[in-house]
């Protein structure tokens, strides 16, 4: 009889680990969260010490009547919800729903693993711990920081503009850098400038070789006007072109980082078009588990949700086993490529490691038919990538080359790859185009060089590109703004809600997102605050590292907030927004029909 029984989040882990442990295991899902503060009050009191009030979540009475009557079964309870905050919160809520910190005749352990497979499952088991009440009140203070603005200042946005609409504590600092930077893109002002570049033929070769105006022998010289061109191209006129310089090296490029959630969710959209909210979905399911021809449910990758470039050693030791044997041993890299963390690792999401494959000889191609095309080629990108991590850095050969013409230089730079190393594997999606030129054999030093033609184009500056979902993750991210669990639900809000449009991978506000981002800097400069909001983000990693006490927190932020919502409500001017009008008109009244918007986009 089964007297152990561990629970995990999400069913799809279930009949995956069942098998791992075997018949004195009982494996059940708690399906998420299974309390939160209630939904129709703010759930804490700030007149008494701001302690929250949690209740179960509608539809969870089935699933925790469930697990009671498997409780009273087993004599060991491990709670193996997911290894983040996020995870640790759900394990403590179930330990509370469960009442398991009463049952003095059952043992409770928390037990985390970062794959789902068998060693790492049944090593969890061998290292079980307590609760960690840390990061659990780092979840508690980021879920009602974010209750607090959202029920404070959505109302006073139904109020003023219209219903529906919301603010969110990280979803409103988004809407404000894509506000920002489309003002910076309608106040910029293009500046003219032109590229000169000269086609040159040497003797004996017939091959033409393409070199650009630097400028002359002491500066680089920007062409603002065509002027200027005009006055360089007079200068040149019947001059002999001669190679002062001819210098040959080598440069090595390093292979990349296994992927964080963040990189992963930038690479995914560039590289397949995925929305970041896509991404997390299949990663989600490559992580539980996908059902592969031949060995039944297996979980494809390690958890989806982190910051850490950190890859196991066992990890390490099969991915260069794996290198050697498909690549050759001179592709193995000599130590794994690792990169130093931001702020000395106190961003890293607890002890995860990176996104990689939790067993790279699972190859892509081979598993294809067991997976569909997305999960595939999401696959196929996290394993390339990983694999890439433990190569060789690829290796070029480098020639540039000084051309003068009297006090003026034209250059020629040219790389060849000598080594492919880890671009065998993987190459990102927007490396840098390799050069044109192909180098003239034998070019020398003093070697004269006929002029052949000029080309010329004007050109001017351009604004600073719309936000993608990729590079406002990438932002949202180096600002130190949300954490990996955080980028694609933001993301989702703002585009759902109607406050930013996304048209060809870019983002564009709406009128409805600016007069919200209007309020929002108005009345509540400090929330739409970018440094303010990252602010916010290391005092909950504080929280996290037991080094803040949670509820100083809470009781330092709410009072302001709830001070600049009563004064927004008595000052802030209403705003109409008018629906837009279509030329359909209605059989019932014969007015023109609207276009309304509703939880499924617009009708």
């Amino acid at each position: 009889m089964a007297n152990n029984l561990v629970i995990v989040e999400s069913p799809a882990k279930v009949k995956t680990i069942k098998k791992f442990l075997g018949s004195t295991y009982e494996v059940d899902a708690s399906n998420g969260h299974v309390r939160d503060l209630p939904k129709s009050s703010l759930g804490f009191d700030a007149e008494h010490d701001y302690e929250p009030k949690y209740i179960t979540i509608r539809g969870k009475g089935d699933i925790l009547a469930k697990l009671r009557k498997e409780v009273k079964k087993a004599d060991k309870i491990y709670l193996a919800t997911d290894p983040d905050r996020e995870g640790e919160a759900i394990s403590w809520h179930l330990m509370k729903a469960l009442k398991l910190d009463e049952a003095k005749d059952k043992k409770v352990y928390r037990i985390s693993f970062n794959e789902i497979t068998k060693n790492a499952v049944k090593a969890s088991l061998k290292a079980p711990r307590a609760i960690d009440m840390n990061l659990v009140d780092a979840q508690q203070t980021r879920r009602m920081l974010d209750r607090m603005v959202g029920y404070r200042i959505s109302p006073l946005l139904w109020a003023k503009v219209k219903r529906g609409l919301s603010a969110g504590r990280v979803q409103s600092v988004a809407l404000r850098m894509i506000c920002d930077r489309e003002e910076e893109i309608e106040a910029f002002i293009p500046e003219e400038y032109w590229n000169l570049e000269a086609d040159f033929s040497q003797k004996g070769s017939k091959k033409t070789l393409n070199a650009k105006f630097y400028g002359t022998r002491d500066e680089k010289i920007a062409i603002h006007k065509k002027e200027e061109l005009d006055q360089i191209l007079a200068a040149l006129e019947g001059k002999d072109y001669v190679v002062e310089d001819v210098k040959y090296g080598e440069r090595s490029k390093k292979p990349p980082i296994p992927f964080t959630t963040s990189t992963l969710q930038q690479e995914a959209s560039k590289a397949l078009n995925f929305a970041t909210s896509k991404t997390m979905r299949i990663a989600q399911q490559l992580y539980e588990g996908v059902d592969i021809k031949g060995s039944g449910t297996v979980g494809l990758i390690t958890y989806l949700r982190t910051d850490s470039t950190r890859i196991s050693e066992e990890a390490d030791a099969n991915a260069r086993a794996y290198v050697g044997k498909a690549y050759g041993e001179e592709y193995v890299a000599e130590t794994a490529s690792e990169q130093k963390q931001k702020n000395d690792g106190k961003n890293i999401q607890d002890a995860h490691e990176a996104i990689r494959p939790s067993d790279v000889t699972r190859v892509p191609a081979e598993i294809k038919e067991s997976l569909t095309r997305d999960q595939f080629r999401l696959y196929q990108l996290i394993w390339k990538r990983f694999v890439a991590s433990r190569m060789q850095p690829a290796k070029y050969e480098t020639t540039s080359v000084k051309i003068g013409a009297d006090d003026y230089r034209f250059t020629v730079s040219a790389s060849k790859i000598i080594f492919e190393g880890f671009r065998l594997a993987y190459v990102e999606s927007d490396e840098e185009k390799q050069s044109g030129n192909v180098m003239v054999k034998s070019i020398d030093k003093d070697s004269e060089l006929t002029k052949e033609s000029f080309d010329y184009k004007q050109h001017f500056t351009q604004p600073p590109a719309h936000y993608t979902e990729a590079s406002l993750v990438k932002t949202l991210e180096e600002l130190g703004i949300g954490r990996p669990s955080t980028y694609a639900p933001t993301i989702s809000t703002i585009i759902t809600r109607r406050y930013v449009a996304k048209e060809n991978k870019n983002l564009y506000m709406t009128e409805l997102g600016e007069v919200v981002n209007n309020i929002m800097k108005q009345s509540f400069t400090s929330i739409v605050d970018v440094n303010f909001t990252a602010y916010m983000e290391g005092l909950l990693d504080m929280i996290a590292e037991g080094k803040v006490e949670w509820k100083s927190v809470i009781s330092n932020f709410y009072p302001d907030l709830n001070e600049a919502v009563e004064k927004a409500e008595k000052e802030l001017e209403t705003v109409k927004i008018e629906d837009e009008v279509t030329d359909v008109v209605c059989e019932e009244c014969g007015r023109n029909m609207v276009i309304k918007y509703g939880p499924h986009g617009k009708f």
